[in-house]
């Protein structure tokens, strides 16, 4: 059998960090000379028609009927085949853009914890300029 790309990814340690999945994929699309389509725009639209194909998984079901869905084994991997996409393909925008992904979320967390102070924003969902802080 040919080099396959799961065999490769039977290799990656127990405790696989971001930075490894980020290389999976890469190697993923690097060995199907992908890299050439994948520009900025390109990439920020197939992330976003991913989490639209993750959309159409839950569409006009009400919330009842979702934790149904996803309390079935199959239909629960669906679900997770569309989350996937949209994480590889922002994975690569970001890989494709320099941006370090752990920096950025650890960034975004920093940020949000400025705007969403728990003792204001704990177990509601307002947006952080109508939670009324100081």
């Amino acid at each position: 059998m040919a080099d396959c790309y799961l065999d490769r990814m039977a290799h990656l340690p127990a405790t696989i960090t971001l930075a490894d999945l980020v290389a999976a994929v890469r190697r993923f699309r690097d060995d199907r000379d992908w890299a050439q389509f994948h520009t900025p725009k390109n990439l920020a639209a197939a992330t976003a028609i991913e989490a639209a194909e993750l959309q159409e998984r839950l569409l006009w079901k009400t919330d009842a009927e979702v934790d149904q869905d996803l309390a079935d084994p199959a239909k629960l991997a669906l679900v997770a085949d569309e989350i996937a996409d949209v994480v590889m393909f922002a994975m690569l925008l970001a890989d494709r853009l320099g941006i370090d992904l752990a920096e950025a979320i650890s960034a975004k967390l920093a940020a949000n914890e400025a705007k969403y102070p728990v003792n204001l924003a704990r177990g509601n969902a307002r947006k952080y300029t109508e939670l009324g802080g100081g």
